[in-house]
């Protein structure tokens, strides 16, 4: 016997299933494209929502602020079932954060002070890191 002859009669042949493409190999949905681009645009809205209850309510304003961010967060990841679902509204909250961030001509700005600004950053990428890398949840 051959190298390859002997290398093929030590398999079985199992029958050939259709294992559909999921993830970057599944093809583009529009259905859930406009869902990540509405979770974009709600994680915009929840962020320009946080900036402005933050400072305003400083202890509670912030937690407020950061569990809105964390409900968004695993709502996306929940509804689309992948980390995609988490990482739209998070990257739609991180603009609206960095453009709220720019003052205005006059030294203006959205946030208050800079302990709750430091929370309210690092507190909304924590939250958008473990809702992203959190295990499936089984249907």
């Amino acid at each position: 016997m051959s190298g390859s002859s002997r290398a093929r009669a030590g398999r079985t042949e199992a029958p050939k299933q259709d294992i559909p493409a999921t993830g970057m190999a599944s093809p583009l949905n529009p259905g859930a494209i406009a869902a990540l681009f509405g979770l974009l645009v709600l994680g915009a809205l929840v962020g320009i929502a946080g900036a402005l209850v933050q400072p305003a309510w400083f202890p509670g304003g912030l937690i407020l602020a950061l569990a809105a961010l964390a409900g968004l967060f695993y709502g996306g990841r929940t509804l689309t079932g992948t980390q995609a679902g988490a990482l739209a509204p998070a990257a739609g909250w991180l603009i609206s954060v960095i453009l709220l961030l720019n003052g205005r001509p006059e030294g203006d700005y959205v946030f208050g002070d800079a302990l709750g600004l430091a929370l309210y950053m690092l507190g909304g990428m924590a939250i958008a890191v473990i809702c992203a890398t959190l295990s499936r949840s089984p249907r």
